[in-house]
């Protein structure tokens, strides 16, 4: 297709996209305001250093943001413990050591180049946006010879579109960049006519970019060629429409996660989305209570309108004087305000809002004081409330995150060759965070709480221990511990230890026996004697 041609129908593309969002701008300028004000730019564009917060007299939305979106971080990608594995579909090949300690080793790998690069931040800043707006973007892209480097996208510049199964395959991001930095990103050569005025006039001046990166019809597999790879990714000038640059991907390379959704609209709804009403009305009781505040410590004062010609002094201590004996003093006006009402009010509504952003339950699993079995118990209860969105997340931000990095790395040499067996074949994506964890161990504890019970039966019903498969019971606390496979045997060398050590056994069975057999000869050998000596003097 001819440039000019593709630019026409990528750009009439984003413009249904951008009508399709507008409903849903004037909500996130809202959320933004009350719950993330240094992003409340979304409608409302001020310039840079301005104060973004005016509207807030309140901080108890603003903290329970920062609760559950370090939650979140610490639950599903928490930096201090492993929070996902790797493992074949194939169950033949899970039971194959070498194919095992590859996938352990590729996924160390993936954890040391997660670790090296900025990826804690960005995705820190990723779950700010999905409990505020719902919707959240992360880019995940890595040059040759470079650290892969991921970037969480303001909401304001993404426009979403899905397929048919309800994932998001067609992301569209509008940005700026100066002039300059259009020369950097796609060479002088490939700028539009305005762009290259403004490089030799004021390199400073932003212009707005279009990128557009979507499912290429006719593709099929890897490509070598950018521009017939699966996705592509399409630059121009918003202005002129001008294409600056095409290029593609093998995979998506934006994670476009939703906190929930329904099926009315690509778009998320965020816990922000829901407390919304009790926040603006708790920050204008909070600003309402500063007023009657000030004026009952700092009240407005009656003043005689006549015979009163001094000037009004309220500063402490000082002195204004009146006529004796006359009324003309200055006095206090007295509202006789109360705002226990009105604290009652803020506090219910201040409590609705920890509730919708699940921070009591958060809190409460942070108690010193609470024992192990209660600790377990309140995980299982954060992962029930919080299952069905940790499911969403996990299938719209965890794979794709972890195909794309694992895809990156593989294609660009930094993991080590795939045995040949391994061509072809699909590996999973097996999450071991927290809260994973903690169900797992959940499912232990009731394996364990079984196999007493039958132990405790045993006296009563003879051979109930029979049904157990103690090769089997192990095998399945080794899945549900998650024992690293340089630690475990085989199955074969399980057999084989086994065999060795009933030979062993049966050796040293034997060797007792010949002892025994020995000693007693040597015990049998004097009485012998004795015998034949008295059989010698009675002949």
């Amino acid at each position: 297709m001819e440039p000019s041609k593709l630019v026409q129908m990528l750009h009439k593309r984003y413009e249904t996209l951008a009508t399709q969002r507008s409903n849903i701008e004037n909500r996130w300028q809202e959320v933004a305001d009350f719950f993330l004000p240094r992003k409340a730019d979304i409608i409302n564009k001020r310039t840079p250093g301005e104060r973004k917060d005016q509207r807030i007299f309140d901080s108890t939305a603003q903290h329970a943001v920062e609760l559950l979106a370090a939650n979140l971080h610490g639950t599903l990608t928490s930096p201090s413990v492993p929070w996902f594995s790797m493992r074949y579909r194939n169950r033949a090949f899970q039971q194959v050591d070498e194919l095992n300690e590859w996938l352990e080793t590729c996924t160390d790998i993936m954890y040391q180049e997660l670790e090296r690069s900025n990826f804690q931040q960005e995705i820190h800043e990723l779950y700010y946006d999905l409990v505020v707006f719902g919707t959240a973007a992360l880019a995940i892209e890595k040059e040759m010879g470079q650290d892969i480097r991921f970037s969480t996208r303001h909401i304001a510049e993404i426009y979403i579109a899905e397929n048919h199964e309800g994932r998001v395959d067609t992301v569209y991001r509008k940005y700026e960049l100066t002039a300059r930095q259009a020369e950097q990103k796609f060479g002088k050569e490939n700028l539009s006519e305005k762009i290259r005025k403004s490089l030799e006039n004021d390199p400073l001046e932003k212009h707005p970019i279009i990128n557009a990166i979507y499912p290429r019809q006719d593709a099929g597999g890897l490509a070598k060629a950018a521009k017939d790879k699966p996705f592509a990714s399409i630059h121009y000038c918003f202005d002129s429409k001008t294409l600056m640059q095409e290029s593609g991907f093998d995979s998506m390379p934006i994670a476009t996660p939703r906190f929930t959704k329904d099926s009315s609209s690509v778009y998320g709804h965020s816990p922000a989305h829901t407390s919304l009403a009790d926040t603006m009305m708790v920050s204008k009781m909070a600003e309402i209570g500063i007023r009657a505040a000030q004026k009952q410590l700092d009240p407005p004062l009656m003043v005689p309108d006549d015979g009163y010609v001094l000037p009004v002094r309220t500063s402490p201590g000082a002195l204004n004087f009146y006529r004796s004996g006359s009324r003309d003093r200055i006095e206090p006006l007295r509202t006789d305000a109360n705002n226990l009402l009105q604290l009652n009010q803020e506090e219910r509504r201040q409590d609705q809002i920890r509730r919708i952003f699940y921070v009591d339950q958060l809190l409460a699993s942070t108690d010193k004081t609470m024992t192990a079995t209660q600790t377990l118990q309140m995980q299982e209860e954060r992962l029930r409330l919080l299952g069905p969105v940790l499911g969403r997340l996990q299938s719209e931000l965890l794979k794709p995150l972890i195909d794309r990095t694992f895809e990156l790395l593989l294609t660009q040499g930094v993991l080590p060759p795939a045995p040949e067996e391994l061509q072809g074949q699909d590996i999973d994506i097996e999450y071991v965070s927290p809260l994973a964890k903690a169900q797992k161990i959940g499912d232990l504890q009731n394996l364990v709480r079984g196999i007493e019970l039958m132990t405790g039966l045993s006296e009563a019903i003879p051979g109930i221990t029979d049904y157990l498969d103690n090769d089997g019971l192990v095998k399945y606390i080794i899945k549900v511990t998650g024992l690293p496979a340089q630690v475990i045997l085989s199955d074969q060398q399980v057999a084989e230890m086994r065999q060795q050590q009933q030979e062993a056994a049966a050796a040293q069975q034997e060797a007792q026996q010949e002892m025994q057999n020995s000693e007693q000869a040597r015990n049998v050998a004097p009485l012998l004697q004795a015998l034949q000596a008295n059989q010698g003097q009675a002949e």
